[in-house]
């Protein structure tokens, strides 16, 4: 069976049971009438390996023609002692999840990239085995609902990629008592070298007990026991304990850092006064980032962000990784190249690669798949979507910034119409309400609107042979003046109505070099190459022009490994590097940024 590990390990439970593996599948194309018996009357003669999407090779089923509609079948047996709850999870399920148990209505859920959950302990409440049943609703052609880099055409072509139906991340049961820890949010302040946590307790009964015990590689750190009146907490522990060496003052001391990923483990214990007691693991990161004179500050340092863009398809397993593994060796290479991170492109990342990025040190920027037409339905989407992900990634230390949009995708109009500039402005406000924590970018790319970093876009740097396009691209780096002037037929940095205010600025897609190794002509990317030594000029020729700016606070490289047809990555798509990895390195190495010495004061005299 794939995919056996913890699903959520930020959060994590002994007594949990996985529910991957082979289901009954069937494929739905009747209409809305026939559709109320269905699955009562189908014989379910195929199956699928659940968490892969019907249309990949590790499903055990890979078709690629459109489904509408989906349905899932298997047994499952409560393993539940005696008193315990039973949770029933989704890591995600794209589009919308009908959920039946014995036939028994359960619940629903819309959006594809995020995860829910359901009580289903009155369902199970013997140890008998019962039928849980899922039906899948997918809108393949619709243009309103969040897709992404999922093609709404039925074909995989240009930067558009194969279609992903159905349960695609781990389901399973967890086992926990009546009264538990539904929830807690770190705040580190690490000028004050403390941790504010802020927790929700289900089914609360007074005189609960919290303790949470925090160790910092194994050692003690301190130790906190709250009772508190209502059904949540908040307190706040000191785990610096005033000493200079754990501050980074002078070192990295116990911050977390890409170089240095520091992490402190914390454990929970809930016990009610019966004597029921919920015991979690989890573990957070001291960690702040801010903005000021022009540059992002990574725990009060100014930090420049060497990022590669990562689509997050696998070729076998398409948006589900074939194993836990694949995360680790995507965030290894994307390190051994001289990346600190990367911008997690259109797809809200699989909670097992966020634990890989806050365990070996690697920045993301999270994004959320966009729809691609304006509507008031795909606005409520979105919005829905946003809250869900903020309340299931708020922990992660890697994160350092959210991009609710991509390139106005979805909002075409943004540059004049007011509505859509307003949407990017609710998203921005609404993203900062529910986290404070983090930078949020309001339209990667161009014709942004109220946003903490400026992001831009230029793939104008030509082919080889193209030196006055190559003259230009460089010199359109060079100042930030020259950044936000984009030449004549492209997009406006900020849209109407709004205007640089000395945020910092990165250049957030370029590069794109086209090199498909096994037939140097076919793919697509937005530049070639024909041999190892012209992709390893090009990536030379190109970074050299990017190291020389003097505005730029960082980067995101177009990107990490080729997708399907579009083959402008580092490496194939089944992860071999193009060129030898330390030769990647070299150039990245070689990148000495230059704006730390001028930005501020270009900012000043702007």
């Amino acid at each position: 069976m794939y995919r056996t590990e913890y699903p959520q390990p930020q959060f994590q439970r002994k007594h949990w049971q996985n529910l991957n593996g082979q289901w009954q599948f069937a494929f739905d194309d009747a209409d809305e009438g026939q559709r109320k018996q269905w699955y009562r009357e189908h014989d379910w003669s195929e199956h699928i390996e659940v968490p892969f999407a019907y249309q990949s090779q590790l499903s055990g089923i890979s078709d690629t023609t459109g489904h509408a509609v989906v349905w899932y079948q298997r047994t499952v047996t409560s393993q539940a002692e005696s008193g315990e709850t039973v949770l029933l999870h989704f890591g995600a399920v794209d589009y919308g999840a009908d959920v039946w148990l014995d036939g028994q209505f359960i619940g629903h859920h819309q959006g594809g990239h995020t995860s829910f959950s359901f009580d289903i302990t009155n369902q199970v409440s013997d140890s008998a085995e019962h039928t849980l049943t899922v039906r899948v609703w997918d809108p393949i052609h619709d243009e309103e609902v969040t897709r992404g880099k999922q093609s709404w055409t039925g074909r995989s072509e240009g930067i558009w990629y194969t279609n992903t139906t159905g349960i695609w991340q781990t389901v399973w049961l967890e086992y926990v008592p009546q009264t538990y820890l539904e929830s807690v949010q770190y705040f580190p302040d690490i000028s004050a070298g403390t941790i504010t946590i802020k927790g929700t307790i289900k089914h609360f009964v007074p005189g609960t007990q919290v303790q949470a015990v925090i160790t910092f590689k194994d050692d003690p750190v301190t130790e906190t026991i709250v009772t508190p009146e209502i059904d949540s907490f908040t307190f706040t522990a000191d785990v610096f304990a005033k000493k200079i060496f754990r501050s980074g003052y002078h070192n990295d001391g116990r911050l977390w850092t890409p170089e240095h990923p520091h992490l402190f483990a914390i454990r929970f214990t809930a016990k009610t006064p019966n004597g029921e007691q919920d015991v979690v693991d989890s573990y957070f990161g001291m960690r702040e980032v801010r903005t000021e004179s022009g540059m992002v500050f990574l725990n009060n340092r100014p930090y420049y962000q060497k990022l590669v863009l990562d689509q997050g398809y696998w070729s076998e397993g398409l948006l589900t990784a074939p194993s836990d593994e694949a995360f680790k060796k995507d965030i290894k290479l994307a390190k051994a190249m001289g990346f600190n991170g990367a911008r997690l492109h259109q797809k809200v990342e699989d909670p097992r690669f966020l634990y890989w990025a806050d365990q070996l040190g690697f920045i993301c920027w999270g994004e959320c798949a966009s729809a691609p037409v304006f509507s008031a339905r795909a606005e409520s989407a979105l919005y829905a979507e946003w809250q869900e992900i903020i309340a299931r990634d708020f922990n992660h230390p890697a994160i350092i910034t959210w991009v609710p949009l991509n390139e106005s995708w979805g909002v075409r109009s943004i540059h004049d119409d007011r509505q859509q500039q307003h949407f990017s402005q609710a998203l921005y406000h609404l993203i900062h309400s529910l986290d404070p924590t983090r930078l949020v970018q309001s339209n990667d790319g161009w014709e942004q609107t109220e946003t903490d970093i400026c992001a831009i876009h230029n793939y104008s740097h030509g082919e080889s042979a193209e030196s006055p396009q190559y003259a230009y691209f460089k010199d359109s780096l060079s100042t930030w003046q020259k950044l936000l002037s984009q030449p004549p037929g492209s997009f406006d940095i900020f849209a109407k109505g709004f205007a640089y205010a000395g945020q910092p600025i990165l250049l957030t897609e370029f590069g794109g070099i086209g090199y498909n190794k096994a037939d140097a002509d076919a793919g697509w990317g937005y530049t070639g190459a024909h041999s190892d030594a012209e992709f390893r000029n090009e990536l030379q020729r190109i970074f050299t022009a990017v190291a020389s700016s003097k505005s730029l606070n960082g980067f995101c490289y177009t990107q990490l490994y080729d997708t399907e047809q579009e083959v402008n990555g580092l490496m194939t798509y089944d992860r071999t590097p193009k060129i030898p990895v330390k030769e990647i390195h070299e150039i990245l190495n070689y990148f000495v940024p230059s704006y730390i010495e001028s930005q501020a004061r270009e900012q000043m005299l702007s």
